[in-house]
């Protein structure tokens, strides 16, 4: 079941009939730029463009250029097919009447691609280069002395980029369930990671009583020049 995030300034299921007939979890917000500051983690978006070319454009955009960390499916009739391009930016498109089976395939090709593109031998995002065949990472070009344990739990958050993972998730993704440690080794292993990090400790957001996200910067300096 994935979490899913429909952007649309039309009621509840409007914008997608059919995607109530699936079980995945489905959040909406209106599509304003403005809701992207608290919007919902999700692992796929969808953006209503049925009614608005010209804005849903904007949007789609401003997701982009602000790091969109999933793929985005634009939603449109058959009237707005003529309005798409590539400089949209989007993963897919689907037609407003799609049932519920082309809704579940395309689903489950973008995640999967998204997936695919972020498990790749090296991730390379704000000044920070992780390569998953020699296990080492670099800062701008110089080598980081990390233990093994250090480099697994870096790679994982970066393999996630704001997606927030309690410690409990943490323990049981990079350490695995047969740990019995508490959840402070997660909280040394941050506090050391940030240490070697130097000037992009920042890149390990901490979000008060859930847990820690990996942030790329980039993505959070476009994302204030836009608001």
């Amino acid at each position: 079941m994935a979490q899913l995030l429909v952007l649309s300034d039309s009621s509840e299921h409007d914008s997608l009939p059919a995607l109530a007939l699936l079980s995945h979890r489905v959040r909406h917000i209106a599509a304003e730029p403005a809701n992207l500051v608290s919007a919902p983690v999700a692992d796929l978006i969808f953006l209503d463009a049925r009614k608005d070319l010209t804005n849903a454009k904007s949007l789609a955009k401003l997701l982009i250029t602000t790091g969109l960390a999933c793929p985005l499916i634009v939603i449109v009739n058959e009237g707005g097919l003529a309005a798409l391009s590539v400089d949209w930016g989007s993963a897919d498109i689907i037609l407003d009447s799609a049932g519920p089976a082309e809704i579940e395939a395309r689903i489950r090709l973008g995640i999967g691609r998204a997936i695919a593109a972020t498990t790749g031998d090296t991730i390379q995002t704000s000044g920070l280069v992780i390569d998953e065949t020699s296990y080492s990472a670099k800062v701008h070009g110089h080598p980081l002395d990390l233990t093994f344990k250090e480099f697994e739990l870096l790679k994982f958050l970066a393999q996630h980029p704001g997606r927030v993972f309690s410690r409990e998730q943490l323990l049981s993704e990079v350490w695995g369930y047969d740990y019995f440690g508490g959840t402070r080794t997660v909280d040394v292993h941050i506090r050391r990671l940030r240490a070697k990090l130097g000037d992009l400790e920042s890149l390990i957001g901490t979000v008060r009583n859930v847990g820690y996200r990996f942030n790329r910067l980039e993505d959070a300096q476009a994302f204030e020049a836009n608001f």
